[in-house]
């Protein structure tokens, strides 16, 4: 069997405003959170507990992805002006 090989080249990587759209699902995650806390005895009644704590943990792990898209943005800018400055 023979490896596939691409014919053409990838197209760079789309880069659009990362922390704005991090930012909104983790607001989503919250606001979903807090929008089903009310039921939390439903949930509990009928085996659904995990929708509620999945909310949380979406919204826990976008502030982690809020955190790194902003150091990494941080970084590529520092990068880009250290380039900027020595060229």
């Amino acid at each position: 069997m023979t490896k596939w090989t691409p014919k053409h080249e990838a197209p760079e990587p789309l880069e659009g405003n990362v922390v704005a759209t991090i930012t909104g699902g983790t607001i989503v995650w919250f606001v979903l959170f807090l929008v089903q806390l009310p039921f939390y005895g439903w949930f509990d009644e009928h085996g659904h507990l995990w929708w509620l704590w999945t909310c949380l943990a979406g919204g826990t792990l976008g502030l982690l992805g809020v955190w790194y898209v902003r150091a990494r943005d941080a970084a590529i800018n520092g990068s880009r002006n250290g380039d900027a400055q020595s060229g």
